[in-house]
């Protein structure tokens, strides 16, 4: 049976208020009060209270041990306040999203949480495989996909990526039954400058304005609550790069297939104090001039789900001087980064994996602490030089 509901703001209040123990409600019908939202630990943004750290799943092999430590250390995110979780189904082939789905299923069992607390993200776009990699992939996408009428193959771009409207239902579909989910509060087009090596940018535009008209139709049955973009490279590229998106070009396309309330609402890139050009390279079109990415979704109202926020192991040591002059009090290079990235004005949550219980306690603990935009602006500055 699936999971019935949805992340809704009284939930997600709820879940900050038990969280951190500061989050008010109103008195008189148990309304969440907005004004009180605490800046640091948890941001408003698509209408819910979200965490300003957020649990991502890309990390590992496809293996049974990487499950069941995803499934220690997600269980334990959540309990120390975490409710943003992001998963995809090529993420260790479709095992992440079962995962997630397990450790919710028995949360919710268990009366620990309530759908309603937690805002799950999935993406499509990829064809995944699943559990494993099968030893004739080619075979694979013809007899799951082709055969059945879900795709063409002239739609295929590369052989690894997809937009038609079709298999993108098929893999929310998928999504939803791994997940064990009614429905996905944020559906992402996964990296879709996949695309742009393939097929000229008119091409790719029809396929894009095809695949949000579809996403539109899955708003309204339900099934997700609002889409948007996850791109590793194309909105921190100049706009010559092939890979280049437009964000304005976008959310036009968005307001031609569905008109001014579209449901085109967040975006995420990667973004750290070693992939700083979201925040900084200015490449996408503003009223005066051009601006970066953040500053572009920030200004189009968009929520920004930043990926990689903990550098990925990456640690240079000038990077790692300047982030200790701007945050000495914190214990790590770690969460000193994982400060940087969430308090960049226009983030909403900053992604993280996380399968170990001590890093989920290391990288939680900050939950309790200030954001600081005043530093880490001037750590994008500094680091910028």
């Amino acid at each position: 049976m699936r999971i019935p509901g949805r992340a809704t703001l009284a939930g997600t209040v709820r879940f900050a208020a038990r969280a951190l123990s500061t989050l008010h409600t109103a008195a008189a019908e148990g309304s969440p009060s907005l004004s009180t939202a605490p800046e640091g630990g948890f941001r408003l943004a698509l209408g819910l209270c979200l965490s300003s750290i957020g649990f991502g799943t890309y990390q590992g092999e496809a293996s049974d041990q990487v499950d069941a430590c995803y499934r220690e250390a997600l269980a334990l995110a959540i309990r120390l306040g975490c409710n943003v979780l992001d998963t995809a189904p090529n993420y260790r082939g479709q095992r992440s999203e079962i995962v997630l789905g397990q450790v919710v299923t028995d949360l919710i069992a268990a009366g620990q949480v309530t759908r309603e607390e937690l805002v799950i993200a999935s993406k499509g776009g990829y064809i995944a495989y699943r559990l494993t990699r099968p030893a004739d992939p080619a075979q694979y996408i013809y007899d799951t996909l082709v055969a059945p009428g879900i795709v063409d193959p002239e739609d295929l771009a590369g052989g690894i990526h997809c937009l038609a409207p079709d298999f993108l239902s098929y893999q929310i579909s998928s999504s939803l039954r791994n997940t064990g989910l009614r429905t996905l509060d944020i559906y992402y087009l996964h990296d879709p400058e996949i695309q742009l090596a393939f097929v000229d940018r008119t091409t790719f535009r029809r396929r894009l304005q095809l695949a949000f008209a579809r996403l539109e139709e899955e708003v309204a049955a339900g099934r997700i609550g609002c889409y948007g973009v996850a791109a590793w490279e194309g909105l921190r590229r100049p706009p010559v790069s092939e890979e280049y998106l437009n964000l304005e070009e976008m959310l036009r396309l968005a307001r031609e297939v569905a008109g001014p309330q579209h449901h085109f609402r967040a975006v995420q890139f990667p973004l750290n104090p070693v992939m700083l050009e979201a925040a900084t390279l200015r490449n996408q079109p503003a009223r005066d001039g051009l601006v970066p990415s953040l500053a572009a979704a920030r200004e189009a109202g968009l929520t920004v789900i930043v990926s990689a926020a903990a550098m990925q192991g990456q640690r240079p040591a000038r990077v790692l001087n300047i982030l200790q002059q701007a945050f000495p009090t914190l214990e790590s290079d770690i969460q000193r980064a994982l400060q940087f990235t969430r308090s960049l004005p226009g983030v909403t949550t900053a992604l993280v994996g996380m399968t170990c219980p001590d890093h989920v306690r290391e990288n939680l603990a900050l939950l309790a602490w200030p954001s600081a935009a005043e530093k880490a602006e001037w750590v994008a500055r500094a680091l910028a030089r």
